[in-house]
């Protein structure tokens, strides 16, 4: 009777151990509540770099790259500002936009920058869109947070992308530009700062005073700086007011 007893008792011992380990191994092969997968992008050098595009029958075939520090270790996306240069950086030659406007001034930011060259003639608004969808697919960034900038001819073009399609951007900042006032309707709704020199000999005033008058007749909020001189360079001091980076990052597309 006893060695009955020690062999039941055997018996369920070892069904026991079998129950455990299958339980055990379950859990680790399908567990409860497994974590979501994690975005991964390239890592990327920080600083200012040059990157290619490859877009045939484009005039725009590179850009300079800025990466702040902290990009490749951040898990949230990051903020976009896109510069548009003036006629003068037109060329083959993409260094000369490593000392104007947002590039000039962009270390140390907390956003990740592209700056396109325009290779001849103007920018082009359908080249820029199939900029714009490349960049936000290939780097860590929020569509949720891309601004718009640009000087003398990038800040014209900064008014016609932003008319064009004007859910692409949280903010944009036109300099020593104009616009079509007859489509600001479009983007009354948008936050915009401008920036003009009351004296620049090169784009009237008038263009931007203009493109803001239309705006505020339609209940826009738009800010508007106007220098009292400066001649046509008012982005120098438009790209060292703090505020403007400030106001601009708390922005965010609905």
């Amino acid at each position: 009777m006893k060695k009955r007893k020690i062999i039941f008792f055997s018996h369920v011992l070892v069904l026991g151990m079998f129950v455990l380990f299958s339980c055990s191994k379950s859990e680790k092969v399908t567990p409860i509540n497994p974590a979501p997968p994690r975005d991964t992008f390239p890592q990327q050098t920080a600083g200012l770099t040059v990157d290619a595009i490859s877009q045939p029958g484009s005039n725009i075939t590179n850009y300079l790259l800025y990466i702040p520090d902290g990009y490749n270790s951040q898990t949230e996306k990051w903020p976009l500002v896109i510069f548009l240069h003036g006629v003068g950086e037109i060329g083959t030659n993409i260094d000369v936009l490593r000392n104007v406007g947002l590039p000039k001034v962009v270390k140390g930011k907390p956003f990740v920058m592209i700056a396109p060259q325009c290779r001849a003639n103007w920018w082009n608004t359908d080249a820029l869109e199939s900029l714009y969808k490349t960049v936000v697919s290939k780097y860590h960034i929020d569509p949720s947070r891309v601004y718009l900038t640009g000087l003398s001819m990038g800040g014209m073009q900064t008014w016609d992308w932003a008319e064009a399609h004007p859910e692409r951007f949280a903010a944009i900042v036109p300099i020593a530009g104009r616009g079509n006032v007859s489509l600001v309707g479009k983007i009354k709704d948008l936050p915009i700062w401008a920036f003009h020199s009351a004296d620049d000999p090169t784009v009237s005033v008038s263009g931007s005073r203009d493109m803001v008058k239309a705006l505020q007749a339609l209940g826009s909020n738009v800010k508007y700086t106007e220098y009292p001189n400066g001649g046509h360079d008012s982005w120098t001091r438009a790209y060292a007011t703090a505020d403007l980076y400030t106001w601009m990052l708390k922005q965010k597309k609905q």
